[in-house]
């Protein structure tokens, strides 16, 4: 667990495979409802509590029992879900450099926002101490985001989501690559 997190611990992970090194973090994006900032729509989907007739949305993903490591919102602030040693539930079927199943050697981290738009500069700087110290604890050597692993299915972060800003940004992990 992160300190720098609060935490929502969420029912929706697993073990990771004996001896998986966690080598990968993958990027997401997330609103609840699509382009509603805000609220506990997030928390509650990640903790198997949103009311599924709360929204017309939410009907479409109902039943859904998903997770990712950490949450960053708009405004910067971190939660994290999932213990990092264990395998969250975010990316689906996927597959990384020919490794299927990227679940289990990746750290899942939402951005709230949607895919095609823009990310503020507070969850940029958020996820960057973010990566640092989970580079610092997993030999975490590349970024990837969902549409990346998960192409034609997926499209998050999306086009919004500066790659290039982000590895710019001050305290950026220099050991890091970024996939695109």
């Amino acid at each position: 667990w992160w300190s720098g997190a609060s935490r929502c611990r969420s029912p929706n992970f697993g073990p990771r495979p004996a001896g998986t090194a966690i080598d990968l973090v993958v990027l997401h994006s997330i609103s609840l409802p699509p382009g509603v900032y805000g609220g506990d729509a997030i928390e509650r989907l990640f903790t198997n509590r949103l009311d599924w007739d709360a929204h017309p949305y939410f009907g479409q993903i109902r039943g859904l029992q998903v997770s990712a490591h950490f949450v960053v919102r708009r405004d910067g602030a971190v939660v994290q879900f999932v213990d990092a040693g264990q395998r969250a539930w975010h990316a689906g079927r996927s597959q990384w450099q020919g490794r299927e199943n990227c679940n289990d050697f990746s750290i899942g981290i939402e951005l709230e926002g949607l895919e095609g738009q823009t990310f503020e500069p507070a969850q940029y700087a958020a996820l960057v101490r973010l990566l640092a110290a989970l580079a610092r604890r997993y030999p975490i050597c590349q970024v990837a985001g969902h549409e990346h692993v998960a192409p034609g299915r997926k499209q998050d972060p999306g086009p919004g989501f500066d790659w290039a800003g982000l590895k710019a940004w001050p305290g950026f992990p220099a050991a890091l690559q970024i996939a695109v």
